[in-house]
Order: C-alpha cells, then sequence, then structure tokens
C-alpha cells in the first residue's frame, strides 16, 4: 500500500481507504453480514496496509460506528486513522432526516461518536452536512474547541462548496473534503477542488466508482435487493441506467486491454488526478476489498488516462447524482 498525505499539515494515511457505510445501510444489511464487514476491516488493516476507515453517525443510525469501534478491538486501534461525521440526523420512527450543525449539537454529538465507536479521539471529525442558517464559522468554531480538548486530532467537511470551505479554514485549519468525485461526478473539478488545493485541503472522494455502477458488476437492477436504496437514484432509472451501462462498457473494453478491472481503472483514475487524492471505496466483501486495494498498486500510463477519458468523458453520464430530497442538502456555496 502507498501513502499520503490528507492536507498541509493532516495525517498519513493509506492511498486508499475503506467506506464503511455499506456495511450498515442503504445496500441491503442483512444480520448474516456484519461478521464479513468485520472480516473485511481486519483484511484491510492486517493484511493490505489501509489504515484510514470512514464512518458516520448516521449511517445505521449509529450501527455503523458500533460495528467499526467493535472491529478495531484487538490492538488495530491505534495502527488507523479514524474518521466519523455528524450534522445528518435521522428521526427514529419516520427516518426523515435534517441537518444540525449548532455549537451544542457539535459538543453533544461528539460525545455520542466516541461512546460508540469506544475510543478516546477521533483522528478526522467532519461536518456530513453544511446547514445554511448556522453560519459555518460557527460550526467550525465548536469543531476546534473540541480538538483543544483532545476529543478530536483534525478536522473535515463534507459537501461544501468554495466560499464555505474558505470560511470553513480561516476558522481553523480543514484537513480533508469529502465530496463525491469519479469518473462519473466531477462537480467539484470546477470550483471546488481549486481552492481546496489553494488551501492545501486534501480530498477525500466517496462514491469513487459511482455507487458500483463503475464497477461493471450492475447490469439492471433486478439484481439490487429491494431495500437498495439505488433503486431510487436517478443514475439508476430505466432510461439513464442504459445510457450509463453503454459507458461502462467503454471503460470495460479499457480495462480488458489493460489487463485490470473497470473499478480498478475508475480508482486508478482517481489517484491519478494528484497526491491529494484519498478515495474511499466502501464494500463488504473481501473479494472486492482485494480487488479495489490493487488499484494503489498500478500507475495509469498518459496513453492510459486519455483512453479512459475517451471512455467516459466528463460530463457524459446520464441522470442527477443525488434525488431531491439528498440533493437539497448537498450544498454549492
Amino acid at each position: 500500500m502507498k501513502y499520503r498525505i490528507l492536507g498541509s499539515d493532516g495525517p498519513r494515511v493509506s492511498a486508499l481507504g475503506l467506506g464503511c457505510m455499506g456495511m450498515s445501510d442503504f445496500y441491503s444489511v442483512t444480520p448474516e453480514s456484519e461478521a464479513e464487514s468485520i472480516s473485511v476491516i481486519h483484511r484491510a488493516v492486517d493484511d493490505l496496509g489501509v489504515t484510514l476507515l470512514d464512518t458516520a453517525d448516521m449511517y445505521g443510525k449509529g450501527a455503523n460506528e458500533k460495528l467499526v469501534g467493535r472491529a478495531l478491538q484487538g490492538g488495530r486501534r491505534d495502527r488507523v486513522v479514524l474518521a466519523t461525521k455528524f450534522g445528518i440526523r435521522r428521526d427514529p420512527e419516520t427516518d426523515e432526516r435534517s441537518v444540525r450543525n449548532d455549537p451544542e449539537y457539535v459538543r453533544t454529538a461528539v460525545d455520542a461518536s466516541l461512546t460508540r465507536l469506544g475510543v478516546d479521539h477521533i483522528d478526522l471529525y467532519y461536518m456530513h452536512r453544511n446547514n445554511p442558517d448556522v453560519p459555518v464559522e460557527e460550526s467550525v468554531g465548536a469543531m476546534a474547541e473540541l480538538v483543544r480538548a483532545g476529543k478530536v486530532r483534525h478536522l473535515g467537511l463534507s459537501e461544501v462548496g468554495p466560499e464555505t470551505l474558505r470560511a470553513a479554514h480561516a476558522v481553523h485549519p480543514i484537513a480533508a473534503l469529502q465530496s463525491e468525485y469519479s469518473l462519473f461526478t466531477r462537480d467539484i473539478e470546477a470550483e471546488v477542488l481549486p481552492v481546496a488545493r489553494e488551501l492545501g485541503i486534501g480530498i477525500v472522494p466517496y462514491s469513487p466508482v459511482g455507487r458500483g455502477l463503475l464497477t461493471g458488476a450492475i447490469t439492471s437492477l433486478e439484481g439490487l435487493a429491494a431495500d437498495d436504496f439505488r433503486r431510487n437514484n436517478p443514475r439508476f432509472a430505466d432510461e439513464n441506467l442504459e445510457a450509463n451501462l453503454k459507458l461502462v462498457g467503454e471503460l470495460r473494453a479499457v480495462a480488458e486491454e489493460s489487463g485490470r478491472t473497470p473499478v480498478q481503472l475508475a480508482l486508478a483514475w482517481l489517484l491519478a488526478q494528484g497526491p491529494d487524492i484519498v478515495p474511499i471505496p466502501g464494500t463488504k466483501r473481501i473479494k472486492y476489498l482485494d480487488e479495489n486495494s490493487a488499484a494503489a498498486d498500478f500507475e495509469l500510463t498518459a496513453e492510459q488516462l486519455a483512453r479512459i477519458e475517451a471512455a467516459v468523458p466528463h460530463g457524459a453520464v446520464s441522470g442527477a447524482r443525488y434525488a431531491a430530497d439528498s440533493a437539497r442538502r448537498v450544498q454549492s456555496r
């Protein structure tokens, strides 16, 4: 495994992290899958050199933090950079979501996460979404208090625009910005990425393989469980899915010629966008973990990069990345 630094003064992490969300939520979770999920974390940390683990308090309504905490028992805690997030609240009865990041809530949320994770500090603490009714300076100011108190080591933001990023960084150094970024989603390249680089903020792409589309394994909705959230995602709608699968087919052709898989090319392409990029592909299967991790072991040639860009041109994807109810929480300012 190769390693990178997140931000100007951030933590040293593996070039590929592990997104743990799907182990507890959104992608059809069963009681039987928890044991394999913990095995995935163990293999990532023990055998593959993965050091960045990503979770959030809203994944599984806290269940994912508890799972990650259990997986880190037995001496693994000090070998990882543990990242979690706060800010998206889910109603326990209706599952309706809201965003809260006022200072009082920040202080409450961190203590709850520390308890669920079973740790005395969080290495990278993200504000999951920005509530525009609360000045980001107030939110980050409260997060900075957590650093001074020793509860948190580094601060991060998720899905914010350039103005918010600048305002936050002026209050306290931001080590990482977590945003959706992949061959299918390149929105941050226009304004957000340049500002992040100007300020020395690392980029942590989530959904780096297009929520599974870029793996080449999904050919229709029929293979997705009834409770899989992708059934309601615009890019998986019939008319969009057909167009997007054609793009995946083009990527597969490039992958076959290079002796790699489509997902490995998609991840290697992201890594090639700069040394400040640390994708966090998620999986709950060891075979997919191994496949993903291998993407950090090779570098694409200029010719291969050009062919990948030609196979999946910027802006060619069909459909919005979120349904309307989730899209309104993704900030553009």
